[in-house]
């Protein structure tokens, strides 16, 4: 079971790896096509890269039938919901801000659990504490705190991500994870389509233009990233879960450094270190007590 844990932290800490590299890719895309086309044209490269692994690797377990089904019909959902929210949010607001909201999904999922009848020990109470508090530190200037129509937006997608951490730890003890990945992502293109055709009008020259961020985003944010997550979470408490992945904040500091050349400031390392601290506390055994 410990070995299982690990390996399952590892995938978890790859998703926030991925997810935390692809915001230059994203935030590319952006500048050719609007949100609901990125989401749409993103969601659907997902599906289809995982048909082929669908069948090589998920032709042994059960089809899962109508779990799969609505498994995949929530996720896709909560994804749908959840990323759009967040794509135009972007538009409102700072990419240090919308990071801090965003990772707010780190304190509703525990409320969420609570509602569910899964209290948190103090030791994650604790890890969350240190997590937020790290958040804001990274994340937000100094002064930089007023809440305008983009936040709001941001924060809705935070529970909407929260719901669909949730959903995944329910259905994933009942179907396969790349199935219900493939699923959620032909649920969140479909749905994001019918946007496309009600709120924007995309032109096939511009998704072309932005071709290379769409894969890159498509393929490894969405494609892999997710399901990594799917599988990732498997057997993880969703709480802990949640913390390993916010560490995308701060993978997407340290890359901006690292590739793009952006300083990290004193403040910036120092809420990276509140956030990896809170990782450490929330993987202690379970009987280390505070």
């Amino acid at each position: 079971m410990k070995k299982l844990q690990i390996r399952n932290s590892i995938l978890l800490f790859t998703t926030a790896f991925i997810w935390g590299t692809a915001f230059v890719a994203q935030s590319v895309g952006m500048e050719y096509i609007e949100p609901f086309t990125f989401s749409a044209v993103r969601s659907m490269i997902g599906s289809l890269f995982l048909l082929p692994c669908v069948w090589i690797f998920g032709k042994r377990e059960k089809s899962g039938g109508r779990d799969l089904l609505m498994g995949g019909i929530f996720c896709g959902i909560a994804l749908c919901i959840a990323s759009n929210l967040q794509q135009i949010g972007l538009f409102y607001t700072s990419v240090g801000k919308s990071g801090f909201l965003t990772a707010l999904y780190i304190v509703i999922v525990p409320v969420f659990g609570v509602f569910l009848g899964k209290k948190p020990s103090k030791r994650l109470c604790i890890a969350v504490c240190f997590a937020v508090v790290g958040l804001y530190f990274l994340c937000m200037k100094p002064g930089g705190i007023r809440f305008e129509f983009g936040d709001i937006l941001l924060i809705l997608g935070a529970v909407f991500f929260s719901v669909h951490i949730m959903v995944i730890d329910y259905y994933n003890q009942r179907v396969d994870g790349v199935k219900l990945s493939c699923m959620q992502f032909l649920v969140c293109g479909i749905l994001s389509l019918v946007c496309v055709g009600l709120f924007e009008q995309p032109s096939a020259a511009a998704v072309w233009s932005a071709r290379l961020p769409l894969l890159y985003v498509g393929v490894l944010s969405s494609g892999v990233g997710y399901t990594l997550q799917i599988i990732g979470q498997k057997d993880m408490n969703p709480v802990v879960a949640s913390l390993i992945m916010s560490l995308e904040s701060v993978i997407s500091a340290v890359a901006g450094w690292v590739v793009l050349g952006q300083v990290l400031t004193g403040r910036e390392v120092f809420g990276c270190a509140l956030m990896f601290l809170a990782i450490i506390i929330a993987q202690l055994p379970e009987k280390v007590e505070f």
